[in-house]
């Protein structure tokens, strides 16, 4: 298979389906079609696998993928009310949100300590039921010659969306002017980068389907190898690492 037949789909995660948003593209081989906008619903999983329409396909999830290393071993002999030595930054942190907060200036969640390690949760759950509907193995990928057998990436939107010198603020909860001013903004940003063969007042009504389309953006740039490498692939493999656009 080549790669110019590969579906994309960049999936905006949530712990609740009705909250994900959806976008389908095409990869071109030096960008990505944008074919197809939704909002999640209660069988999200039948949407994915319908888009898929049986074949490997790229997926980028915006949602940790894994956890810091350091957190797992410290908690793994930890007793109540004992002190934990590792600090915060690397025991709440992967190496990757350290990383793209020094590139881009936007610092990912901490999985280890917030609220966003119940969206993970989701996410993983999400991967585990659509490689038992597809019975494709869908491995997270670490290089793009990889995808033509299927998989998944980790993305962040915010951070994309900075590296990209877009707003990576802003945008999202609220329907008042200067947030969709915003929202505005970046779907024009993204139509240079982008094709967009879609209707877009969903995006810009619906700031989930809007950061899933920037999913495709940050998958684009996996794909043509514009995107940060992990510099130690193991610690990578163990915690999960985003793919986002290196900047010069």
């Amino acid at each position: 298979m080549s790669l110019l037949d590969l579906t994309v789909i960049g999936i905006d995660c949530a712990v609740d389906y009705r909250n994900v948003g959806l976008a389908r593209g095409v990869w071109t081989g030096s960008g990505i079609r944008v074919i197809d906008i939704a909002s999640g619903n209660d069988d999200l999983e039948h949407t994915i696998v319908r888009w898929l329409d049986g074949g490997p396909g790229l997926l980028a999830l915006d949602a940790p993928l894994g956890w810091p290393e350091p957190l797992g071993r410290e908690l793994s002999s930890h007793l109540a009310g004992e002190p934990i030595r590792t600090p915060p930054d690397f025991l709440f942190r992967r190496e990757t949100d350290r990383l793209v907060t020094a590139r881009v200036g936007r610092p990912p969640l901490d999985v280890g300590a917030d609220r966003i390690a119940r969206t993970a949760h989701a996410a993983l759950r999400l991967l585990a039921g659509l490689r038992k509907r597809t019975g494709e193995a869908l491995p997270l990928l670490w290089e793009s010659a990889a995808v033509v057998t299927g998989g998944a990436i980790e993305v962040y939107p915010a951070g994309t969306l900075r590296a990209h010198l877009l707003p990576g603020s802003r945008y999202k909860r609220r329907a008042d002017a200067a947030h969709r001013a915003v929202r505005e903004e970046i779907v024009a940003g993204l139509s240079s980068r982008l094709s967009l063969e879609v209707d877009t007042q969903l995006m810009l009504d619906n700031d989930d389907v809007l950061d899933a389309a920037v999913c495709l953006l940050a998958a684009a740039d996996f794909l043509a190898g514009r995107a940060m490498v992990p510099p130690h692939p193991e610690r990578a493999r163990t915690e999960g690492w985003i793919w986002v656009l290196e900047r010069g």
